[in-house]
């Protein structure tokens, strides 16, 4: 498994670029109001990253989807430190979106990463091989039964903190985040019935 000292990196690397909103690692931070209903900017811990990755298998044949994608850390880390041939964000914030590209350019992965301004609701994720997910129980619930319809078989789809109900888990782990013991859930999409 990778360590987070990549993306500790890219932090720093942001802090001394001069960026004007590096990328904070506290792991509970709300930044922005959201959409009624939506999840809320939270965070994902930098080292964090590294474990749902790794939980995932992330590597150069993987097309990773992150659904409400912040500030861009999942995808940067996806193609920087896990080899992924192309990560796609999806956060329906602009500034975000605005962050995110500037923070791939800095990581220098601009070329492998996309970032799209939208509900990742009305998105169209079904080429991604990993979904990885920090949101709420009851969004994930509802994104549930999107993921089931449009991801093919074998879709890796991993979430930090939150689960999916009564759709048991692959696999999990727990991690510390900032003296917490949370989980990391790995779900493989099952073949069609």
């Amino acid at each position: 498994m990778k360590t987070s000292t990549p993306m500790r990196a890219l932090g720093l690397l942001l802090l001394t670029a001069g960026c004007t909103s590096p990328m904070p690692d506290s792991p509970f931070l709300v930044t922005a109001p959201r959409p009624a209903g939506e999840a809320p900017f939270l965070v994902t811990p930098l080292e964090i990253i590294d474990q749902m990755l790794g939980l995932a298998k992330v590597g150069p044949d993987d097309v990773v989807y992150d659904l409400g994608s912040g500030d861009g850390r999942i995808v940067i880390s996806a193609v920087k430190d896990f080899g992924a041939r192309q990560a796609v964000g999806i956060e329906i914030d602009g500034t975000l979106v605005a962050k995110s590209r500037h923070y791939a350019q800095q990581a220098g992965v601009a070329d492998r990463v996309t970032f799209v301004e939208q509900d990742f609701f009305k998105a169209d994720f079904s080429r991604a091989t990993v979904v990885t997910l920090y949101l709420t129980r009851d969004v994930n619930l509802r994104l549930r039964p999107k993921l089931l319809a449009e991801l093919r078989p074998g879709t890796r789809i991993v979430s930090f903190n939150f689960d999916m109900g009564d759709w048991r888990p692959h696999a999990w782990i727990r991690v510390d985040a900032n003296g917490r013991a949370l989980p990391v859930y790995l779900w493989v999409v099952p073949p069609r019935r």
